[in-house]
Parts: C-alpha cells; structure tokens; sequence
C-alpha cells in the first residue's frame, strides 16, 4: 500500500482551507494549549468561556480569525472530565487531530472529494457533540476525515453516502452548549483504518497508546499544508 503520508501530501498543492474565512493562511495563528504553555497557568481552559476568552485575546492580538494546532498535543483542557482522566486507568490528554478554533457558525468546507461514511450527535460533555465523517478514496487508497463540534444543523439531510465535493460546505461550527462544553471549533482529524467505528472515533488517547494512534491517524497537515 502507497505511505499515507507521501499520499496525503500529494494530493493538495499549497494551502487548503477548511473554514470559510479567507484563502490565505495570513488569518491563521498557530495556537499552544499544551501543557508546558506558561500562559495557562492562570487560564482555567476546561472552562468553555475562559477557554475563549484566550483564545479571542490571542486572534485579535495577532489580527487573525482562525487559531490552529493541537496534533500530537498534551493537554490538560481534558483534566476535569472523568472520561478522560479521573475513570480511566491512564489519563488520556494526547490530542489526536488540529483543531480550527474560530466563531460559531463559521462554515466547515471539504478539503477534498469524499462521501458521507457516517454521522452522530455524540451528546455527552467533553465529547463531540454533532460529527460527521467523511470517506475518501484516493489512488486506491482508502482513508477517512472526523468533523467534530459541528451546529446541530449540520446533521439535517444528511444521509451515508451522500458526496461532498472539495469546496463544499460541510456544515458549520457549534456553539458551546451544542458541542458539549467546548469554545467554538473544528476538530479534524484524519483516520486510516476506523474499524466498526460509526459517527465517532478516538480524539485523545494515553500516552501509552500513542504510537498506534499517530500511526492511524496522521498529521492533518499534510494535506492542508498551512504556513
């Protein structure tokens, strides 16, 4: 089978934008929410508003409209869920996708060609919420995409199989309530083999299990190419 990775970034040339904002990655702010980030010492991000509240300070410090980043990321906005980390024998804090902080209500648009694989309101606080993903086919090759966060809306007349050309609209990010405790934003993430899984798979996983999820779930980068 062709490498994932040579596959994912030959597909696109140059940039390619996810959220309908701008063209160009000069509205994009790489975003640190790791856990050596000395600026969240004093920012409580498990608390959805707070949460916004620096990431607003950071887009209109730097005149941006999208913070990005979190592959592969440590985090402690997990800390106070128990489905994350007070339940579970190792915590799970390892980000697996980019998130695309940004307004709600921005819309989604399809990196690529794909065709609805499956969709769930995955209604539980600190989960999804509204997620649609997508399956692609290229060059043989099958692998899929995670929409995470989305309005409630993005799941009217949707249906499996439905296709998506690239450009196309998705749906659009929900608020906080909607999905399920987080400021606004997109989680992406790519995924090569989703086993059963069926409108939901892994977006944060232990250290301990790392490995196979960066395997299974690559960079999103290398097919969105920004900066």
């Amino acid at each position: 089978m062709q490498n994932i990775d040579k596959l994912l970034e030959s597909i696109t040339t140059g940039f390619v934008s996810i959220l309908d904002t701008d063209n160009s990655t000069d509205t994009y702010v790489a975003l640190d929410l790791s856990t050596t980030n000395k600026e969240l010492e004093n920012v409580d991000i498990t608390n959805a508003d707070d949460c916004e509240s620096y990431i607003q300070k950071i887009l209109e410090a730097t005149n941006s409209t999208v913070a990005y980043g979190g592959y592969l990321e440590k985090r402690n906005l997990y800390a106070k869920n128990a489905n994350f980390s007070k339940e579970v024998e190792v915590a799970r804090d390892i980000h697996l996708g980019v998130d695309f902080w940004a307004k709600a209500g921005t819309k989604v648009i399809a990196p690529l060609n794909g065709v609805v694989h499956s969709f769930k309101n995955n209604a539980v606080t600190g989960d999804y919420g509204p997620t649609i993903i997508l399956k692609h086919i290229v060059n043989g090759v099958d692998f899929y995409s995670l929409y995470g966060h989305l309005a409630l809306s993005s799941l009217d007349n949707i249906y499996i199989g439905k296709e998506y050309s690239k450009g196309s609209v998705i749906g659009t990010l929900g608020t906080a309530d909607v999905n399920v405790g987080y400021a606004p934003h997109l989680h992406f993430q790519l995924i090569v083999d989703i086993e059963e899984n069926k409108g939901d798979y892994p977006g944060v996983c232990s250290a301990k299990d790392v490995a196979f999820y960066a395997k299974n779930c690559p960079n999103p980068n290398l097919l969105l190419h920004i900066k």
